[in-house]
Parts: structure tokens; C-alpha cells; sequence
């Protein structure tokens, strides 16, 4: 029972993931035709940012780049990746073994750079990421053994 929960705790997650990432990708669509450069000036000024600092600078500087082929790329990419994290999260939610397996090979994929990211620029929170996602991986495979034990026994 506590299993079950746990699997359906991360497919919850992994649902929430994939519906910001989709709203992600329907606001990139949405900003299609319109002037992108002017409205990250306007959020820029907007949230009191000194436009001259170096975050606010490289974000105006990439806004400035994107035409309405990269908006239309990245609400793309950002529909895959909503549309993988909801068919994980139903697998998941519906105890699947191949979402279980699925979930832990798409955690898994992040791990390698998770270690560079705290090798090179070691934090707490690439620390919390690290763990967080060691912990999913693992626990999606301790339940694909028990289900393994299971069918066997």
C-alpha cells in the first residue's frame, strides 16, 4: 500500500510538471506575431530591474533574438516534453510496470548532469536536485523489483 502511494505521489508530480511546462508552451505560442523585444522591456521595467544589470540584460538580449520560428520550436518542445511527462504520470498513476520503468529511466537520464552541475558549481539546491532525483530512480526501481518478486514468488 505505501508503495502504491509513493508511485502515485511522483506521478502526481510528474503530471504538475508537464501542465506548467504545457502552459509554458501555449504562452511561447501565444506570443507568436507580437514583439517580443518590447514586451520583455515592458516586464523588465514593469518588476523594477535596472535594464543595464546582467540578468535582466541577457534576458532582454535573448528576447531580442526570438522570432515567431523559435517561438513555435520551443511551444513544440515544450508540448513533447508536457506530452512524455503525462503519459509517465498515467503510467505511473495506473501502477504500469512500464511507467515505472519509464520514470526511471527519464530520471535517470538527468543524473550525469546533475554530478557535473554539483562537481563544477556545487550548491545546496544542485545537492537537493541531486538526491531528490537519486531517491525517484531508486525507489522506481525497488518497486519494479518487488513487482518482479512478486510475480515470481
Amino acid at each position: 500500500m505505501r508503495l502504491s502511494q509513493g508511485i502515485r505521489t511522483v506521478a502526481a508530480i510528474e503530471a504538475a510538471k508537464g501542465l506548467v511546462v504545457l502552459l509554458t508552451g501555449f504562452g511561447l505560442f501565444a506570443l507568436v506575431h507580437r514583439n517580443v523585444q518590447q514586451l520583455a522591456e515592458a516586464l523588465v521595467t514593469h518588476a523594477h530591474l535596472n535594464p543595464a544589470a546582467h540578468t535582466p540584460r541577457v534576458f532582454l538580449e535573448f528576447a531580442g533574438k526570438l522570432d515567431d520560428a523559435h517561438l513555435m520550436q520551443l511551444a513544440a518542445a515544450a508540448l513533447a516534453y508536457s506530452a512524455v511527462r503525462m503519459v509517465e504520470a498515467y503510467g505511473l498513476w495506473f501502477e504500469r510496470a512500464w511507467g515505472e520503468a519509464f520514470a526511471a529511466a527519464s530520471g535517470a537520464v538527468y543524473l550525469p548532469f546533475e554530478c557535473r552541475e554539483l562537481v563544477h558549481q556545487p550548491s545546496l539546491l544542485s545537492a537537493a536536485l541531486l538526491a531528490v532525483n537519486l531517491g525517484v530512480v531508486g525507489f522506481m526501481i525497488y518497486s519494479l523489483r518487488q513487482r518482479r518478486a512478486a510475480r515470481g514468488a
